[in-house]
């Protein structure tokens, strides 16, 4: 059944469409399954044949959704790329550029999966397995969508689905190569979720992350502690001292420097009690530092001894420790320059000197958080249609979380609106033994994208593309529809954040 046959001039109510989804749920759980079944696991060391059948199974859903170009994209140093385009309907129908990722992460250890990773197992409301939340499912909202409207929905679409997210590639990279590829008005990141099921979400905010290297080096090598303690400077004891000054007695980051602002959504749906359950903290525990809940996990910074290089307590000796080293997480607010912050991080420690021994303090890898735009024609449609899908206002977040590639497609389409909802969930267990996925939620996301696409274009009707949120006559105005390239290879190579402010530092 497609939505073009029975509303698609976009008139009927929702009631029309949530039925149309309902249709397509059966063939949509299968294909899930068929796609979870897969161990495309794109890292060092893991067959590369599974991931190729992943890139091929999408392929050949977005063509029986009726996608009428589906290329492969190969590039340098990463998996093959599924790129689809369906044209726009009308000259000056807004564009939408999709993106996901067919890759998944790891197993893990099989002894702590309930059932073989890979064997996709009915759960209460769901499905497990490895990857059917983080990205499988919300690749499969996409062909619903498609699918509903017979592979002609009411905007032009440019589709995306990386094969190597996990593990780190050079696509990021390429989307600078060729930006007319990727020009378009809107661009939709499914590799998110709510809150919690049932709660539909609109990710506003990602945080910046970047590395940071601390060590000690006190002694040529470990001395008696009967003999020397006492006296020989501890390494390990430097290092605690040091790593101690990052906090302050409430458990707030201590780092002068490091941006915090309040978050102007009341705790974003999220109570502490709530919170307390999702990260299983024992009980009588206190969580930690002060504020709001958005504050600490969203718009302030946050700072994790994520390594720590000293003797293991089984093995240890009676010895005063000549080495240590540990490796911090930092965490920043969307708005902060990642330098500015990994610098303040590195600046303090390295103003440290317990009992007069420095630290040697190495930056590493950093990366800037994002904030979307809010308020624009896409970010309107958006809301409409998540409410549509789950019966409530869709709550707005930021996430802890950093995704570098966020950052890369915003500036090849500088001028788009960027959304992240999806079908995972807080409870899903992306990235951890027992992953899972609720068809109510994944139900939810076909409905949502099938209603954005639908409110978005109507907004494009009425002249909402007037209010200075089109990209119609700049650079990255996606071009007429352009003739296939099979087996393209490319050239080598807001949110809560104080709501009320626009600052952009």
């Amino acid at each position: 059944m497609a939505v073009e046959a029975e509303f698609g001039d976009g008139g009927a109510g929702g009631h029309g469409l949530e039925a149309a989804v309902d249709a397509l749920m059966d063939g949509l759980q299968a294909d899930l399954v068929r796609l979870a079944a897969i161990p495309s696991v794109a890292f060092p060391g893991h067959p590369p044949e599974p991931v190729r059948e992943a890139h091929d199974l999408v392929a050949s859903l977005l063509r029986d959704a009726g996608v009428p170009v589906v290329e492969r994209l190969d590039l340098p140093d990463t998996a093959p790329v599924v790129y689809a385009e369906v044209p726009p309907p009308e000259p000056d129908a807004p564009t939408v550029l999709l993106y996901g990722h067919y890759d998944v992460q790891p197993a893990g250890d099989p002894a702590l999966w309930r059932s073989p990773p890979f064997e996709p197992t009915p759960v209460p409301g769901g499905l497990r397995a490895r990857g059917i939340a983080d990205d499988k499912a919300n690749l499969i909202a996409y062909v619903g969508m498609l699918r509903l409207y017979g592979g002609r929905p009411p905007v032009g679409i440019r589709l995306v689905v990386e094969g190597q997210e996990e593990y780190g590639s050079a696509f990021p990279d390429y989307l600078q190569a060729d930006p007319e590829r990727f020009a378009c008005d809107a661009v939709v990141i499914a590799d998110v979720g709510g809150l919690r099921p049932g709660t539909p979400t609109l990710t506003t905010g990602l945080r910046g992350t970047a590395e940071v290297a601390v060590e000690v080096r006190t002694l040529a090598e470990p001395l008696h502690s009967g003999e020397f303690g006492g006296a020989a400077p501890d390494a390990l004891l430097v290092l605690l001292h040091a790593l101690s000054t990052l906090h302050d007695a409430n458990g707030d980051v201590a780092v002068p420097g490091l941006r915090r602002e309040p978050w102007h959504e009341p705790e974003a749906g999220c109570a502490e009690e709530e919170f307390r359950d999702l990260a299983a903290v024992h009980d009588g525990l206190p969580l930690q530092g002060t504020g709001t809940l958005g504050e600490r996990l969203w718009s302030g910074p946050a700072v994790t001894v994520v390594g720590l290089d000293a003797p293991a307590v089984d093995d240890a000796s009676s010895s005063v420790v000549p080495y240590a080293r540990a490796r911090l997480d930092l965490r920043f607010h969307p708005r902060q320059d990642p330098v500015e912050a990994q610098d303040a991080l590195v600046r303090h420690l390295r103003a440290q000197r317990p009992f007069g021994v420095p630290l040697t303090v190495v930056p590493g890898a950093a990366g800037p958080g994002f904030e979307a735009r809010t308020g624009g024609p896409a970010y309107r449609a958006a809301l409409t249609a998540l409410k549509e899908a789950w019966g409530t206002a869709a709550t707005p977040v930021a996430s802890g979380g950093s995704m570098p590639l966020v950052r890369a497609l915003a500036a090849a389409a500088p001028r788009a609106e960027v959304l992240l909802f999806g079908a995972q969930d807080s409870m899903c267990k992306a990235h951890a033994p027992n992953e899972r996925v609720l068809l109510s939620e994944l139900r939810g996301t076909v409905v949502a994208m099938a209603a954005f696409v639908r409110e978005y274009a109507a907004d494009y009707r009425a002249g909402g593309r007037s209010d200075g949120w089109s990209v119609s006559g700049h650079t990255n105005r996606p071009a007429r529809h352009r003739p296939a390239r099979p087996h393209s290879t490319p050239p080598a190579s807001s949110s809560g954040l104080d709501a009320n402010q626009r600052d952009r530092s």
